[in-house]
């Protein structure tokens, strides 16, 4: 991927660095430009005894992954480097790298010229058909199969995927070297293993006629496999002549640059190259420096012998078991198996003491072996049975007795199907079938039939569980669900086989290099090689030869071949699958028994559309609703050694489970191109180091609260937030079948409304079993969180069901590994945070110690009866948090010394409606501001008190008018009632969801609300929601005016076309747009289809920088779909890709709080380097920043610091800058009101000239390219051009330019309503528009007054016309035309100043 010219960092004066193969999608950075790295280890050929390799530096720290460039370029001085000394000052420190002294949690200065632009990538070929050999056409397609056959090593269909590219065209020369490469090192692959000049000769050919004759630029790996196939197969004359023609390849260096020929050959491959090519040879230091760095890996790599384990065997525990739910069915069982690891320690030791490589060989088996574990336990009850005469068909308690059997019968079913595969791919004519196998097949070969079988059922019984297994589930959900996770599997598989599992050879430890003599042997016209190709040229990271990463350009599978692959599974699965189905005879009353599918294929009506869903069989629901779902795979579990530091996309954290950095939804590629281009280029070191503290945080579980909450647990009955084993949800009678229908008709509803509270329960049971379980294979032990990010820079924990961001159970299971004396302060802070778990948060913190201070003897005995005592600490508003306190006080309190006493307990630190906190900086808000505690107080704030007092003062003016509404909601508006909604609204609550909150709360508290008032809690509920808004829009007033602004820029981002778009527009066009018969005949009105071309060309999603430099992209766009034929059914799916327009509505609707996200995410990150900067413990859930009790003091200065670091800049000016930078050169699509004077004289012009929106966007391009010309002429005649963004700026003024944002939206009823959490940004309102939207929110009552007295029918009866029956003045017609992209003005800020921070205690508190 290339960085848009005009946006790059500026050229550094020193030689490029040396950098490994380079992503997928690299970016030409001038600041970073890559080329082959080397270090010490690799053999090298050089030119001379002088030429040394450098000090070894290792690529991560080159190119910034530890430090930033500037950084690195310090420690060595190239031959070539421009010397500072002699310069200005004032020039030199424009080029000192400034940077370098910065520490980590200081904030970089934004330069708007070193903004990170990719340009669009081209849009991909047109779709083909299949070829005759089962080829597909598809580009993306065609990628995939080219690389699963190159890994199962049918590399007869490689070729034929390589020809079919040739003969499209439409391959980057760059891109087809990659895979030539990688077709290469398969069929060197094959030669090591069986020897063969009939095959080496093809090799020599396929060079010849598919990349020489190709004239594509062949790289020193390519020239490396040529060589390599040389030196198997050819012997004397021919072999030397070969060498030397290769070798006479080459590129040519001068003496000091050596050639990266990747780990292709050998050491005695190198010196039969430097005796044949006496201008290359290998130095002696190289040698040595080899040796000694594969003496450092192989020492760091080795493992304890097994033996060294003999004193951690199993042995029996005192700790008791976790009572099942209601039985440990496959779920429990899986999970236990794969923590059976730990349970071989014994009691109390923790795996913290053993040597560093035994407790990494214990965190690799807890990741590889889970679906091992499942087999091998399938196995043995099956064989358990067996033994005991059982049949393990005959219906028994347990699934688990089952799933052998179903395991062995897909086995072999998927064996019979792989055969099939290897029939089609190698059948010289082809059948129907035989076609479809050729684009999935090599995919299925990937995977060995007996791991698929476990994989697939495990996923299946998952999927199922996740969804509900009584409701079923749709095929598309399940064919991509069984798809995604085998993907998964298959690449695990492919990431171990490359890992070492013994001593490499030193050989095999690095790439080779190669040094050229300064005499170099002069090419013939015969030999001469192609002429270089004017881009870099990228090697593939391809696999090993013998021990490298896989490919990096394998990428996902396309949607087709996982519908096809994920069916084909899943049908097996179905054919197979049988479940014994034990019944009563309805008449003779005898068991009957039958084979039946465990899983049905059926049809379902929903929303009038047929839809296809997998049906388990009714016995299996029973089985399953008895056991927790079964997940146990690695990436749910804590680690047991500190996580690999994050270096790339997709390394860090586990050891051998790959994890993205970024959490990516429907893998979307911008994100990930964009991360992977900031990783490359530096930017996102602060991110990554941030992301390694938060990982490198020890725990260990809270073995007091632990053996409570075991014992209540195990109780079976509800006690705290722990649901009930057999929860009692009443159901009402079922009325008699003569009363009113509309009677059986709520019992119903209520009859469905208790088993879907009493499945919730259950569902919650389970997980927090899993927790459970977890928790206590880890009692012992000190364990680790890897962390990631979302694609707005939240970190989150990677285990799914131990961490820190769990409920309040699992909160207070967790300790702090390492533990710290209190000291004078910690020992308040213990007491504040006792007082804030227990819900006396709102008092002064004096008054929170005071608090605990009166309640010892409660503390006292909840520590020592929790159970059987007061129980006082089950009255607090996070019990579990409550108990862990109160046991930890009263250890401190009865020590000699309480100030001493050594405290593990994380203590919290809550930042005031944090969104709220960061939007009143940014608007300058003094009120708003005071009201989250930005300013000094003597008591904290309550931003939701002051939101109710608002809302009834203007209720209570309402009431002065006679409002019935009012009346009826008069003295109900509480704090509780509005909280939700003020906490959400910063992070976009729509008003329907807003709504819905508020009726939830009036629902609670006053339940006859509608008997007493005669108004239902929904409309009461639009009342009060508008009010809200209301009283945020007083109080925070540039806030609001920041949140109108980003939705105008937003809004014309999401309607422009860049220069990229606009030059494929005029490519495809013509560059020079005139009037011709044709457009003339096509009236401008009548151009609908040329609008809804163009639309499709609005494809800017919005990216922005955060403080930390870290990119963030929206990944909101309008998806196309794709009509897919599988073996089950033909399937509808969601197709993602980077050429989709953007999703306008979606857009809008995230900016505002997906930006605020994405502040708080950079001001957590500052916090957590600088702490550890000082030495500090530190865990945060997003604004809940955790330490030592000690600390707290030390923790509140630095994240009040890093507050005002953040907010000192002027961030959105930034934003501001960084937007005319990365769009410069767009021009989007404005709206103005037809009444004005500006718009009729367009409109005259257009009936004159008569051109197409298309037209005029050509047109209005030439103007802008004449404008920027630098020839006088040519910038006259661009100004002497008359088009309607010309006559616009004669006569407009930037005011008559309507809103992006529809106001009207945002009261829209209609809004639709996505499932998920509202802070994931993705249910974020649509910004409000100053004037037009608080005048729309005052008149809201009167359009609320016709809801009254209706219900839910007669509102979607009548919910298309109400419209009309409004007095509805539909809005002026607005003219269109196309503009300059340029931004608003940014809206004056307030008078607060951020640096009043420093004394205000209750910011966080």
């Amino acid at each position: 991927m290339l960085v848009r010219p005009g946006a790059v960092r500026k050229t550094l004066p020193v030689r490029p660095l040396l950098a490994s193969t380079p992503s997928r999608h690299s970016t030409r950075c001038s600041a970073a430009n890559p080329l082959p790295s080397f270090s010490e280890s690799r053999r090298i050929l050089t030119t001379g005894s002088d030429a040394r390799p450098w000090k070894r530096k290792s690529y991560r720290a080159l190119v910034g992954f530890e430090r930033n460039l500037a950084t690195a370029l310090e420690e060595h001085r190239f031959g070539d480097d421009v010397p500072f000394e002699g310069l200005p000052a004032t020039l030199a420190s424009q080029y000192q790298p400034q940077n370098s002294q910065l520490p980590l949690h200081m904030l970089r200065p934004f330069n708007v010229n070193s903004t990170l632009v990719l340009t669009e990538p081209k849009p991909y070929p047109p779709k083909q058909r299949l070829n005759p050999m089962g080829i597909p056409g598809d580009f993306e397609e065609m990628l995939s199969v080219f690389e699963a056959c190159v890994q199962v090593g049918r590399l007869d269909r490689a070729s034929l995927v390589l020809k079919r590219f040739e003969k499209m065209k439409t391959l980057e020369s760059h891109r087809a070297v990659e895979l030539h490469n990688r077709y290469l090192q398969g069929r060197v692959a094959q030669l090591i293993a069986e020897p063969s000049k009939e095959k080496a000769e093809e090799v020599h050919k396929w060079f010849e006629l598919h990349i020489r004759a190709a004239r594509l630029p062949f790289t020193p790996i390519t020239l490396a496999y040529m060589l390599k196939t040389t030196l198997l197969t050819s012997e004397g004359p021919t072999q030397a002549a070969r060498i030397d023609r290769y070798m006479s390849m080459m590129p040519h260096q001068n003496a000091s640059e050596p050639l990266d020929l990747g780990n292709v050959l050998s050491d005695e491959d190198l010196e039969t190259i430097a005796e044949v090519c006496p201008s290359y040879y290998i130095p002696e230091d190289a040698s040595g420096a080899a040796e000694a760095e594969a003496l450092r890996d192989d020492e760091s790599s080795d493992l304890e012998d097994p033996e060294h384990h003999d004193a951690t065997r199993k042995i029996l525990s005192g700790t008791p078991e976790v009572l099942g739910t209601p039985q440990k069915g496959m779920g429990l069982k899986s999970l236990k198996t794969a923590l059976s690891l730990l349970s071989e320690l014994p009691d109390g030791l923790d795996i913290a003491s053993l040597p560093i490589s035994q407790r990494r060989e214990v965190q690799a088996r807890l990741e590889r072996d889970c679906v091992d574990a499942a087999i091998a336990r399938w196995r043995d009850e099956n064989e358990q049975l067996m033994g005991m005469g059982l049949n393990t068909q005959l219906s028994t308690p347990s699934l688990n007795s089952k799933l052998y059997d179903w395991h062995q019968a897909l086995e072999a079913r998927l064996v019979q199907e792989q055969a099939k595969v290897e029939a089609s791919l190698s059948a010289p004519k082809k059948s129907r079938e035989d076609m479809e196998r050729c684009v999935y097949g090599p995919h299925l070969l990937q995977s060995p039939a007996n791991r698929l079988a476990a994989v697939t059922i495990l996923s299946a019984l998952s999927s199922l569980a996740m969804h509900g297994a009584d409701k079923g589930i749709p095929v598309s959900n399940m064919v991509q669900q069984l798809a995604k996770i085998a993907e998964e599997d298959i690449r695990a598989q492919s990431v171990a086989k490359t890992l070492p599992k013994s001593k490499p050879r030193k050989q095999q430890s690095a790439r080779q290099l190669m040094r050229l003599h300064d005499a170099a042997p002069t090419a013939t016209a015969d030999t001469a090689p192609p002429p270089p190709a004017p881009a870099p040229m990228s090697t593939p990271a391809a696999k090993p030869l013998p021990n490298e990463e896989p490919s990096e350009f394998a990428a996902r599978w396309p949607i087709a071949i996982k519908a096809k692959f994920g069916a084909v599974i899943l049908g097996a699965l179905m054919d197979t699958a049988k479940i014994v189905v034990e019944r009563e005879h309805p008449e003779t009353k005898e068991k009957v028994t039958q084979t039946q599918p465990a899983f049905t294929h059926a049809v379902q009506l929903k929303k009038g559309r047929r839809i296809g869903v997998i049906q388990p069989n009714r016995s299996l629901i029973e089985l399953m609703k008895r056991e927790p779902r079964g997940e146990a795979l690695a990436r749910h579990l804590p680690m047991v050694v500190e996580p690999e530091p994050w270096s790339k996309f997709d390394k860090g954290g586990f050891i051998t489970s790959a994890s993205p950095l970024v959490r990516l939804k429907n893998h979307e590629k911008d994100q990930r191109i964009y991360a992977e281009a900031a990783i490359e280029r530096g930017d996102m070191e602060q991110m990554m180091r941030g992301l390694d503290v938060l990982g490198k945080t020890a725990w260990k579980i809270n073995r007091p609260v632990f053996d409570v909450m075991l014992e209540a647990w195990n109780t079976g009955e509800e006690f705290a937030n722990l649901p009930a084993l057999d929860p009692k949800i009443p159901i009402p009678p079922e009325p008699d079948s003569t009363d009113d229908p509309m009677k059986r008709r709520l019992w119903l509803r209520a009859v469905k409304i208790a088993e879907n509270e009493k499945s919730g329960l259950h569902s919650v049971r389970c997980f927090m079993n899993f927790q459970l379980e977890i928790a206590r294979a880890f009692r012992d032990q000190t364990f680790y969180f890897p962390h990631n990010i979302d694609f707005r820079g939240r970190a989150y924990p990677i285990p799914t069901y131990l961490n820190h961001m769990g409920a309040d159970n699992m909160r207070g299971l967790l300790l702090f590994a390492k533990g710290k004396a209190l000291g004078e302060s910690g020992l308040a802070w213990l007491k504040v945070h006792l007082s804030n778990v227990y819900g006396f948060d709102k008092a002064s913190l004096k008054e929170r110690e005071e608090f605990a201070n009166r309640n010892l003897d409660n503390i006292f005995d909840s520590a020592d009866n929790p159970l059987t005592g007061k129980r006082w600490w089950l009255q607090a508003e996070d019990p579990w948090q409550c108990l862990a306190t109160c046991y930890e006080l009263k250890a401190a309190l009865s020590s000699p010394d309480p100030t001493a006493y050594v405290s593990h307990l994380p203590v919290h630190q809550d930042g005031t409606c944090n969104g709220l906190q960061h939007y009143a900086a940014l608007g300058g808000d003094t009120w708003g501001a005071q009201q989250v505690n930005l300013l000094p107080g003597e008591r904290p704030a309550d931003v939701y008190s002051a939101v109710a007092e608002l809302v009834q003062k203007q209720v209570t003016e309402d009431l002065a008018n006679g409002n019935e509404f009012a009346q009826a909601i008069d003295g109900k508006i509480t704090r509780k009632v509005v909280k939700q909604t003020v906490m959400t609204n910063v992070y976009g609550v729509t008003f329907v969801g807003a709504k819905k909150q508020v009726q939830k709360q009036l629902d609670s508290l006053y339940p006859d609300i509608e008997k007493e008032t005669g108004m239902t809690s929904s409309v009461l509920a639009s009342y009060i929601a508008a009010k809200v808004f209301m009283a945020l829009s007083t109080m925070f007033r540039g806030a609001h005016d920041i949140q109108n602004w980003l939705g105008e820029i937003g809004g014309r981002v999401c309607r422009a076309v860049t220069p990229e778009q606009l030059d494929r527009i005029a490519e495809a066009s013509g560059e020079k747009v005139e009037e011709s018969r044709a457009t003339k005949k096509r009236a401008y009105t009548s151009s609908k289809t040329g609008e809804e071309e163009l639309a499709s060309h609005f494809r800017n999603t919005l990216v922005w920088t955060t403080p930390l430099r870290m990119p963030v992209v929206q990944p909101y766009r309008k998806s196309g779909t794709r009509l897919i034929s599988t073996c089950l059914q033909d399937l509808v799916l969601t197709n993602v890709d980077r050429d989709d327009p953007v999703n306008r509505r979606k857009q809008l609707q995230a900016f505002p709080p997906n930006f605020i996200h994405s502040l708080d995410a950079s001001h957590m990150m500052l916090s957590a380097l600088e702490c550890n900067a000082i030495g500090l413990t530190f865990a945060a859930v997003h604004d809940s920043f955790w330490t030592h009790a000690a600390d707290v003091d030390s923790m509140n200065r630095v994240i009040r610091d890093a507050f005002i670091r953040i907010h000192q800049e002027d961030v959105i000016g930034r934003l501001k800058s960084e937007f005319e930078a990365r769009y410069r050169g767009s021009i989007y699509r404005a709206k103005i009101d037809s009444s004005t004077d500006v718009a009729k004289k367009i409109n005259e012009w257009r009936k004159k000239h008569r051109l197409g929106p298309k037209d005029e966007l050509l047109l209005e391009r030439r103007r802008q390219v004449l404008l920027r010309s630098l020839d006088p002429e040519e910038v006259l005649q661009g100004k002497e051009m008359v088009t309607p963004a010309s006559i616009f700026e004669s006569l407009a003024t930037p005011d008559m330019l309507a809103n992006e944002v529809d106001p009207e939206e945002m009261l829209s009823a209609g809004v639709e309503e996505e499932e998920g959490d509202v802070h994931d940004g993705e249910n974020a309102d649509k910004v409000e528009v100053k004037g037009k939207v608080t005048e729309g929110l005052k008149n809201f009552a009167a359009h609320l007054k016709e809801l009254h007295g209706t219900n839910y029918f007669v509102m979607e009866i009548n919910k298309p016309r109400r419209t009309k029956d409004r007095n509805y003045t539909r809005p002026a017609p607005q003219v269109e035309l196309w503009l300059p992209l340029t931004f608003p003005a940014i809206p004056k800020k307030g008078d607060f100043d951020v640096t009043q921070l420093k004394d205000s205690k209750y910011f966080f508190s």
